[in-house]
């Protein structure tokens, strides 16, 4: 197996627009001319905007009709608009713009398209834009058919004294095969690395013939499901699991109602097993959660609490989970879905949520804290999630002197807008903190066909992008129950549509077994997955066994072996 040479990551973000030879996989290469996808993002606000990314791209060779304006509304008031011409069905169009407002000192403001086909495309990008300075609007979409005209216009609030300027207006179409090219350079780059083995004797001279077997034995990304106490005791699930997960997630065992339905009586009985069950096969387990803000998934008793109660209540909650699970688990979800909630914030005031997570760090150190939401990366026509309001929130912990380190994103998916996903994911990467889609899943109300289509979509989306640091599917298996959403199996174990998916993603992204001989320079070269290896060497009557790790870089490997 010869080793074929690939760009460093540093090449990508240098220039958006390049013709360039890709190397996918050893053995195949060929030439690619489209466009790369430039992953900038700004959260800050500037004096002055920056240029266009891509050139502008559709743009480029002549200036967008960034003064035209359009009426949206019956009231006869106006917004700033491009006008688009001749798109495509199933381009994914990227695009971004720099907004500056008068009239407030912030205010949301949303980017939406209207087809000529009567289609609109409520939110295709949102930003939350300050007074006096110009903030950064990066979204995208996807048509459902080809329109020749076409307009993204750009909304702050109903507010009519509220004026909204645009500069530096981009539009970068992508095909779906430059789109998938482009992914596949990420998942190269970010997820693999070259490998030379040299193989010599113990005169240090090299062996040329000699035999080579490697095996990847296990993996450096963490990808995983959600697990319930249905898997205690079966053995088939167990096995199902194992073979395939390296992560793994309690659904609701360890929630406070769960450990602590009446006050006092705290049962970690349940948690204690499937922990038992995860530690056993070195699988790596997210704690979910310590505190959810939904009132209705707080312990009833939880619920009629005040004051002093409910601080020492909140106390006993923090110290009796993190001091039985210590070093156990890799993450905690301290607070959960804490934009849309505010059951504890409410009765025990805003630093509530900072208390938790100072409280949270002292008992657990080693424990990367997360905050997990919905409707994060999924949409952007949640008003309370947008990507901007998410980064405000950990701002706000942050200088409050919280030690959370973690954006959790659920990943609860009806159709994907996958540019816009990738929007989200390059604004939310500027905070240069570790990224988890934590509860991977498509909405039932889709055919399992059609889920499996949309799963592969976003396994894909995520896994390829630089920022993203581990998934977890949201697929706990319940007799007679189904699935939250969705299923991989049925419950006799039988793989259901988004089982082949996730099969076929998971062979996908292995290097598996590979044979060669060294070259007359007595070397062996192969392009591996990141994680650990075993390699096997023979020569002659002589055989030797060695591991093998391969983490992030842009260089080379050289393993050197002497039989």
């Amino acid at each position: 197996m010869q080793f074929m040479a690939f760009l460093s990551k540093k090449s990508m973000h240098k220039a958006p627009i390049l013709g360039f030879s890709v190397f996918l996989i050893p053995f195949l290469a060929f030439s690619y001319d489209g466009p790369l996808y430039d992953f900038t993002a700004y959260t800050e606000c500037k004096s002055v905007p920056e240029k266009p990314l891509y050139n502008g791209g559709i743009f480029k060779d002549q200036a967008p009709l960034t003064q035209h304006r359009i009426s949206t509304s019956s009231d006869g008031s106006y917004t700033p608009a491009l006008i688009l011409q001749n798109l495509a069905q199933n381009t994914m169009y990227c695009f971004s713009i720099w907004v500056k407002i008068q009239g407030a000192d912030s205010t949301l403001v949303t980017a939406s398209l209207m087809a000529n086909n009567n289609s609109t495309y409520d939110c295709v990008g949102t930003v939350l834009a300050k007074s006096g300075c110009w903030s950064f609007l990066k979204g995208g979409f996807i048509l459902d058919s080809p329109s020749s005209v076409s307009i993204l216009y750009f909304q702050g609030t109903t507010d009519k004294s509220i004026n909204v300027a645009i500069a530096s207006a981009s539009v970068q179409p992508f095909t779906e095969q430059q789109w998938r090219t482009n992914q596949q350079y990420i998942i190269n780059t970010e997820r693999k690395r070259a490998v030379t083995i040299h193989v010599s004797d113990s005169h240090g001279d090299r062996l040329q013939g000699a035999s080579i077997t490697i095996e990847q034995i296990s993996k450096d990304f963490p990808f995983g499901s959600a697990i319930a106490r249905t898997i205690l005791g079966n053995l088939p699930y167990q096995n199902w699991f194992v073979e395939r997960f390296n992560a793994a997630v309690f659904e609701n065992e360890l929630k406070w109602y769960a450990t602590e339905p009446e006050q006092g009586k705290v049962n970690y009985t349940i948690p204690d097993q499937m922990l038992e069950f995860v530690l056993a096969n070195q699988i790596v387990a997210r704690g979910h959660n310590i505190f959810w803000e939904d009132p209705k998934y707080n312990p009833a008793w939880v619920r009629d609490l005040t004051g002093p109660d409910l601080k020492s209540a909140v106390n006993f909650r923090i110290q009796s989970l993190m001091s039985k699970y210590k070093e156990e688990f890799i993450h905690w979800d301290v607070s959960n879905e804490m934009l849309h909630f505010d059951f504890y914030e409410e009765r025990l005031g805003p630093d509530a949520t900072l208390h938790f997570y100072k409280t949270a760090h002292e008992a657990d150190p080693l424990a990367s804290l997360f905050l997990n939401e919905f409707n994060v990366v999924e949409t952007c026509t949640d008003v309370s999630t947008t990507v901007d309001t998410y980064i405000d929130k950990i701002r706000e912990l942050e200088r409050g002197g919280s030690s959370m380190n973690g954006i959790g994103l659920e990943s609860h998916f009806s159709k994907p807008n996958l540019p816009l996903m990738r929007a989200i994911l390059d604004k939310l990467a500027t905070l240069k903190l570790p990224i988890w889609l934590t509860e991977v899943d498509i909405s039932n109300k889709f055919d399992k066909e059609t889920q499996a289509i949309y799963l592969e979509q976003v396994l894909r989306e995520g896994f390829s992008h630089p920022a993203v640091d581990g998934i977890m599917l949201w697929t706990a298996i319940h007799p007679n129950g189904g699935c939250y959403q969705m299923c991989l199996t049925d419950y006799n174990l039988q793989n259901l549509p988004a089982g082949d998916t996730v099969d076929k993603l998971l062979r996908e992204w292995e290097t598996g077994e590979g044979n060669g001989r060294t070259d007359d320079h007595g070397s062996y070269s192969f392009f591996g997955f990141l994680g650990e290896y075993k390699i096997m060497v023979q020569y002659g009557n002589r055989t030797t066994n060695s591991t093998l790790s391969l983490s992030q870089s842009d260089e080379t490997k050289h393993f050197n072996i002497q039989l």
